[in-house]
């Protein structure tokens, strides 16, 4: 009984709503992209269009590229020239391919030349490395946190903890991984991670890239004021956020009784409009493209505009071993860590940030 019980539970899922202007100096909206490292997924919808601006078609198409490198070995992120090609000169971003952060070993570079590994307890014991238990193993510890700064390793290549790392990752346990990999910077040609890379199979990829314009939709009414909604006058921001999901899973929104795959229906009030375009970029997707998307779209109201307001979602990979900053990230029965902008008319954005049971509060 005290299984089922278990079975039965509801994992705890958080979110967290907040609303503010993108004119305010305490405004968090870049802080917290810039710190949402892995990112799988961006989709925006704009009520009352039907053709995407040039330029902001142009932005989407310019969103990778990436890399995909099989049986990297760990070892290579801790040499000098990969820390004063990549790590030093911009903003370096690793994730393991295909592993699970529940049941496997997970490894993460985030752009402050933090090196994360999520391991198992055999793993970590066979590395000799010094870590700590993750904060999600139960009574019984089976995963820990190894936390590798490579800009400190890099000041004093010859110190005791570089050669015990060094030792660590190419003699004592040697660790392979297909990695995604991804740079920003400025200046230097794309090419160099192709050529960095020339010895193993690396691949460069392209966001996958869906457009597509919905017609007759029927959008929830939103009041910026409102965050919790208004009985009769406006829907709040945790009824939107469900709304969105339908309307990017393509699913039904009228609630007819025919229908056996989705009864869900708009929330009320709402109101239908004619046309919207609903954009979705899929790949490895930097925080610094992510923030030119927010900034345009902060700007698509500069001409007046039949739209009240638009939205930008973003996902992260339910397999990174953090969600925002350095916070541990777990799966659980989901993995989801993601947030949405709601950007009004008036300058005007509420936040909504979402994460799993085996997440910390977001930023």
């Amino acid at each position: 009984m005290a299984t089922l019980r278990r079975l039965r539970e509801v994992p705890r899922h958080l979110l967290v709503c907040e609303k503010s202007n993108f004119g305010h100096d305490k405004s968090r909206h870049r802080h917290v992209v810039e710190t949402h490292y892995h990112n799988y997924r961006v989709s925006f919808l704009i009520p009352e269009c039907g053709m995407l601006a040039k330029e902001l078609k142009n932005l989407v198409m310019e969103t990778g590229p990436y890399y995909f490198v099989k049986n990297l070995p760990l070892h290579e992120f801790i040499t000098h020239g990969f820390i004063n090609t990549f790590v030093k000169k911009g903003s370096c971003y690793a994730l393991t391919y295909n592993t699970n952060i529940d049941e496997d070993n997970t490894v993460a570079l985030l752009p402050n030349g933090k090196l994360i590994l999520s391991l198992d307890k055999d793993t970590y014991e066979e590395t000799g490395l010094q870590g700590r238990p993750s904060q999600y193993s139960g009574r019984k510890i089976m995963k820990f946190i190894v936390s590798i700064d490579l800009m400190d390793l890099s000041s004093n290549l010859g110190s005791k903890k570089y050669e015990r790392v060094s030792w660590s990752f190419k003699e004592k346990k040697p660790l392979k991984f297909d990695f995604l990999l991804a740079w920003h910077h400025t200046g230097a040609e794309e090419s160099t991670m192709m050529s960095y890379f020339s010895n193993y199979r690396i691949q460069e990829h392209q966001p996958k890239i869906a457009l597509s314009t919905v017609t007759d939709l029927q959008c929830p009414v939103l009041q910026s004021g409102e965050l919790r909604g208004a009985p009769g006058a406006a829907c709040s921001a945790g009824e939107l956020l469900d709304w969105l999901g339908a309307v990017f899973s393509n699913a039904e929104l009228n609630n007819e009784p025919n229908n056996f795959i989705s009864t869900y229906c708009c929330p009320q009030p709402s109101s239908v409009v004619a046309k919207a375009y609903l954009c979705t970029v899929t790949g490895f997707i930097l925080p610094e493209k992510i923030c030119l998307l927010l900034e345009h779209l902060c700007h698509y109201f500069d001409e007046p505009k039949l739209a009240p307001w638009v939205t930008l979602s973003v996902q992260g990979f339910a397999d990174s071993p953090v969600s925002w900053r350095e916070n541990e990230h777990g799966f659980r029965k989901g993995g989801e860590h993601l947030y949405n902008f709601v950007i009004f008319n008036n300058q005007d954005y509420w936040l909504q940030m979402a994460v799993g049971a085996h997440d910390d509060c977001p930023p």
